[in-house]
């Protein structure tokens, strides 16, 4: 769980400085087509991503050991998290740039709902 733990906080670093790199456009009210638009809606929850998947990722750093899954699951839940939150601000992005990448939702879904299942049965079981 060591690696989600450094993931989430290198995340929540990523996440203030991508909060910085925003900000310094926030101000113009056509900056990524306006408030409302689609593009600066996308790049808004790209950034918030960063910050919440990290925060899920020091919960599942301290969760981890506690939780009663075999090795295979316990890693496949661990990497499931960091792909979810590695796929997540990537998809935002891409689909921020071109929306026929809407598709791509699906790899960071796909990968927190397993990571979440995971998470939930290894409680469960304790």
């Amino acid at each position: 769980m060591a690696v989600n733990e450094i993931f989430g906080w290198v995340w929540i670093l990523v996440g203030f400085l991508s909060g910085l790199a925003l900000g310094l456009g926030f101000h113009r009210d056509d900056w990524l087509g306006g408030y409302g638009s689609f593009r600066r809606r996308l790049i808004r929850l790209g950034h918030i991503s960063f910050l919440g998947l990290g925060i899920l990722n020091l919960l599942f750093a301290i969760t981890g050991p506690r939780l009663a899954l075999g090795g295979g699951a316990l890693g496949l839940a661990s990497w499931a998290w960091i792909v979810g939150g590695v796929a997540m601000p990537a998809s935002c992005a891409l689909m921020a740039w071109r929306r026929g990448f809407y598709l791509l939702f699906g790899v960071p879904v796909a990968s927190l709902v397993l990571a979440a299942i995971l998470t939930v049965v290894g409680i469960v079981r304790r």
